[in-house]
């Protein structure tokens, strides 16, 4: 391995938080997280992606994204298909070397096992991850009928060489896309030999700010506006729009997170009437019928009509742009016009008021607009407050922080699995988080039906979830805790409030009762042998509890989430973290 290879590995280590094993073992999470970051715009756990470790297929990595989700359950894509109303798939699929050469017979292995992942009777023995990755593919080609197009299909062969012309590698990579071909699965087969230079080169990329490059003719420049530092509105050809909302690989960004409402899917009345204009009447009338978008960007910098934009999001829109993306290929589409918003600004009140202004027009209420947009920053801003070993980082906005090099990674809280450990933890639902996020997502912020994100809850609550999460995963990185218990995390997470403390739980509006009970788990939570024993011990439930690791759809419901929290009650006063005086009351928090 090279010297830079060996330097960018060490700071990939570093900004991850990931423990030093082997120098393989390490540059094959190195390679892996460098891939995908740049085939997926959002923060992802990298050892979901992992699958080397015998009985592998001669694959180290792989990622199936569907609608723009990299999903690692069955009944994620279920939920997406309902959602959206169609699957639009990509595989990815890697292997690692950390040699120097490029050897055929590795190679053929490689794709070999590709070709074999897809087989309806796979000839190669697969161990738990790949079985797990395959079942979910299964799943997914049985829905051909709902598929956008067929799945695409790209592989990444990996070592620490130079990239050369060779004509033994280029006829072991033509023999496997033709295989692949053959089995008539895939839109598009991509096969990407990648060395030391290439590697470095996306790897950086991963750590710049998304940012993008496109040509605004057709605007005025509004009047100056205190707190706002460039602000226009006009309109643009979607040919530029693209620039705006794709990346290099066509896959749409995450720039829709300041939005109030994820897209609603084709299907949705609004969407398919935006989608018919588009198609079937006159596109031209898109730009008189649309109300827009509007986006709101940290910097920018222009020459002429030139401008780049660098850190933004669309906090209005999502829907019209989605649907612009889904229909990109519609004859004309390129000449249609969109009208354009574009606000320059730093300051995070500025940025709030636009985002409610714009969305008055959805039927949420604009003071429900305003509270779900404070709570998340100022839950940021709680985060921010927590200094020491137990410093974390809430990702309001999808890789916000991919550009701080002072941010280790691993520190950082996604919303995603922000709300998945809360909800465990308060709501004691670890058979639904893990796989029913989407149920949980569309019912945040609607007090009547969700727990999470109430406006008057306090956020120690979200930071000790948070923190849960972070400490679990960092066992589980160290080898303290094995990794098959993975399949059970959040369960894990929901047992730690009880074992570790002796009270009931809070209210959650309650400030004085809530950093009280969060104050007494966070600093167990930060003594490394006390967390230590704390999750062995809820290890040790779930072990004596006698749920089967290996059913997949037994840990979907509610009986294993009742079947762990009976084996904690008969622990008694005999408690396995710590001696307890009366059995105690596992109630789920009231406000």
């Amino acid at each position: 391995m090279d010297r830079i290879t060996k330097q960018l590995l060490a700071d990939f280590i570093n900004i991850q938080e990931i423990k030093i094993t082997k120098e393989s073992e390490n540059f094959e999470d190195f390679c892996n997280y460098t891939i995908i970051s740049n085939e997926y715009n959002k923060t992802f756990d990298i050892s979901s992606i992992t699958v080397g470790a015998g009985a592998d297929t001669g694959i180290d990595g792989i990622a199936i994204i569907v609608n723009g989700h990299l999903v690692e359950e069955i009944d994620e894509v279920s939920d997406l298909l309902t959602s959206n109303g169609y699957l639009d798939v990509t595989y990815i699929f890697t292997q690692v070397k950390t040699s120097s050469n490029f050897e055929t017979k590795d190679m053929n292995t490689f794709y070999f096992g590709v070709n074999d992942f897809f087989a309806t009777e796979p000839k190669l023995p697969r161990n738990n991850d790949i079985k797990k990755f395959a079942d979910i593919s299964d799943f997914i080609l049985n829905k051909a009928s709902d598929f956008k197009d067929n799945p695409k299909c790209k592989t990444f062969y990996i070592t620490t060489g130079v990239v050369k012309d060779d004509d033994n590698i280029n006829a072991v990579v033509n023999t496997s896309k033709d295989t692949l071909n053959s089995l008539n699965l895939f839109e598009t087969i991509e096969h990407s030999i990648i060395g030391a230079n290439e590697l470095g080169k996306l790897y950086r990329k991963t750590k710049s700010p998304v940012s993008s490059t496109f040509i605004f003719s057709d605007k005025v420049a509004l009047p100056q506006i205190d707190g706002v530092d460039q602000a226009y509105h006009g309109y643009i050809p979607f040919t530029e729009f693209k620039k705006i909302i794709l990346d290099e690989n066509e896959n749409i960004l995450s720039v829709f997170d300041d939005n109030v409402r994820d897209f609603q899917g084709i299907n949705n009345v609004v969407n398919s009437s935006i989608a018919e204009t588009l198609c079937c009447n006159n596109p031209m009338m898109f730009s008189v019928l649309n109300n827009g978008i509007t986006i709101v960007a940290n910097t920018i910098k222009t020459a002429g009509n030139t401008f780049t934009i660098y850190d933004y999001q669309i906090v209005n829109g999502c829907q019209t742009a989605n649907v612009l993306y889904e229909n990109r290929n519609a004859k004309n589409i390129d000449n249609v016009s969109i009208p354009l918003r574009l606000i320059v600004t730093c300051d995070d009140d500025i940025k709030s008021q636009v985002t409610i202004s714009t969305n008055n027009q959805t039927p949420i209420k604009k003071e429900q607009l305003s509270a779900m947009s404070d709570f998340q920053k100022n839950l940021e801003h709680y985060y921010n407050s927590i200094t020491g070993d137990g410093r974390l980082y809430y990702e309001r906005r999808a890789k916000q922080y991919n550009s701080d090099r002072n941010v280790i990674k691993r520190r950082i809280i996604t919303v995603s699995n922000l709300v998945k450990s809360f909800s465990s933890m308060f709501d004691q639902n670890p058979h639904l988080v893990t796989s029913y996020f989407g149920l949980l997502v569309k019912n945040m912020g609607d007090e009547t039906k969700s727990k999470i994100f109430n406006t008057d809850h306090q956020y120690a609550p979200y930071y000790l979830a948070g923190l849960v999460y972070y400490k679990l995963d960092g066992l589980f990185n160290a080898g303290e805790i094995d990794k098959k218990y993975r399949k059970v995390k959040f369960y894990l997470i929901m047992l730690v409030p009880l074992l570790a403390s002796d009270e009931k739980f809070p209210p959650l509006n309650s400030q004085n009762k809530v950093e009280k009970y969060c104050d007494t788990i966070i600093k167990i939570l930060n003594n490394d042998s006390k967390c230590k024993r704390l999750f062995k011990s809820a290890v040790k439930v779930i072990d004596d509890s006698k749920v089967d690791l290996e059913d997949k759809q037994a840990l979907k419901v509610k009986l294993s989430t009742n079947q762990v929290l009976e084996q904690f009650e008969k622990l008694g006063t005999n408690k396995t973290f710590r001696l307890r005086r009366s059995p105690r009351n596992t109630t789920a928090p009231t406000v």
